[in-house]
């Protein structure tokens, strides 16, 4: 059990020294710097995901339709191979 709880010190130490040194950088940024940061911030938060969404669904609509197209194929070319 010991050796769980010294786990979960250690994580809170290393987050709290991680959030310490975050809170610092944004102290010693400037307004510009920080306008920038934000702006990134915002981009990797709701641009990205929507454009990975998109990407995944237009990828899925690709497939679903070169299945359909392959099966009318392969469904015309059938007959042809009964007949002798």
């Amino acid at each position: 059990m010991d050796k769980v709880t010294a786990l979960f010190d250690e994580i809170y130490q290393a987050f709290m020294r991680t959030l310490r040194f975050g809170v610092g950088l944004i102290g010693r940024m400037s307004p510009q710097a920080l306008l920038g940061a934000a702006l990134v911030l915002a981009f990797i938060c709701s641009i990205l995901p929507l454009a990975l969404v998109l990407f995944t669904v237009f990828l899925l609509l690709k497939l679903a339709v070169g299945v359909c197209v392959i099966g009318k194929r392969r469904q015309r070319a059938t007959p042809y191979k009964d007949v002798e």
